[in-house]
């Protein structure tokens, strides 16, 4: 049971400091500097705690990428499988836990060549992107022919 706890911990380790970055600017007391600096307080503060929930949101799914990486790594060990994973922070927790269970901590090393660049992944995964609408006109003829 502690264990269980101690792996939710640090899974989400992101998570708590979101939500404690948001309790200490709630704290602060800009009031006293102008009372619309309240507004941006709260503002900032609503918004990462909802990130924060996000984050938290997705125990379930570390769980299951943990039992994945582990079934497919149990008999023998595929460093392509963790590429995925290598990209972000949180998929790099989840990757150290599945090594230590594994017994190949020091594998981890190796798998940090996996990682791309920041803005090699901001380039491929924030394309601008086209977006077409078609229009029905007989579809829109009937709408309007309904409506009156």
């Amino acid at each position: 049971m502690f264990n269980k706890i101690l792996r939710f911990l640090y899974l989400n380790i992101y998570s708590l400091l979101l939500v404690m970055v948001g309790v200490v600017i709630l704290l602060i007391p800009f009031y006293k500097i102008n009372i619309w600096l309240i507004i941006i307080q709260i503002i900032a503060t609503i918004k990462l705690l909802m990130i924060g929930g996000k984050l938290f949101s997705t125990w379930n799914d570390k769980k299951r990428m943990i039992n994945i990486l582990l079934s497919k790594n149990r008999k023998e060990f595929k460093p392509e499988t963790f590429s995925e994973y290598m990209q972000a922070p949180c998929g790099r927790l989840v990757v150290k836990v599945v090594l230590k269970e594994l017994g190949k901590s020091n594998e981890y090393k190796n798998l940090l060549k996996l990682k791309k660049p920041f803005w090699r992944n901001v380039r491929e995964n924030c394309r601008p992107t086209k977006m077409v609408i078609y229009i029905n006109e007989t579809y829109i003829n009937s709408i309007k022919k309904e409506d009156l």
